[in-house]
């Protein structure tokens, strides 16, 4: 994990590079807790589309995703029958692939049953993960972390409920995102946004 200096006087973690779309996400979205049911289930299914392909790609493509899934609503997705797969495989404008499609809908389906039978999908995941962000306070010159015992714990429960495409690797890259982990190195200027602010 390495950290740029960029011309607005911030320091960032590398991988955001100098593209201001990337930035910005960087800045304002990767890291931060997320505790919405639906926005972590969103995040999940964006990620595992993202297997083999890079992060930046599905970030350009999300609203595309979210407009032909129906804004990633688990009711809806969960009653998408082949045709409606079909015209997935046919949209441009996502990733069109049919096993990770199909997947979509399977963990819209598991979604809702654990929705439905407890404990609720942030409440489950949160209390994989200890129940509160973990600070891994990464120096620059670290490597970037890949998973975790808890992504790895997160990933077993999540197969075993129906969940597909949620190996620990993109678990691990889920968790951060959603500020599981806060995995910005300690000299960026986001390390520390998982964290609540001292009191006083």
């Amino acid at each position: 994990m390495k950290a740029h200096h960029h011309p607005d006087g911030l320091t960032r973690c590398a991988w955001c590079g100098t593209d201001p779309f990337y930035m910005a996400y960087h800045d304002t979205e990767w890291g931060v807790p997320e505790y919405d049911d639906r926005a972590l289930f969103e995040k999940l299914l964006l990620d595992g589309f993202q297997a083999g392909l890079s992060w930046i790609t599905i970030l350009r493509k999300r609203e595309n995703f979210r407009r032909a899934f129906d804004g990633f609503e688990p009711s809806i997705m969960a009653g998408y029958g082949p045709e409606k797969v079909e015209a997935l495989m046919q949209d441009a404008g996502i990733v069109r692939n049919r096993a990770k499609i199909e997947a979509a809908v399977r963990s819209a389906r598991a979604f809702l049953d654990i929705m439905e039978k407890g404990p609720g999908f942030s409440p489950l995941l949160w209390e994989i993960n200890g129940g509160a962000p973990r600070d891994n306070r990464l120096s620059p010159d670290a490597p970037n972390p890949t998973t975790s015992p808890q992504a790895l714990a997160m990933s077993k429960e999540l197969k075993r409920r129906g969940f597909n495409f949620v190996g620990p690797t993109i678990v691990y890259a889920f968790m951060q995102a959603v500020g599981m982990v806060d995995d910005h190195v300690i000299t960026c200027h986001r390390h520390g946004v998982a964290q609540p602010p001292a009191a006083g």
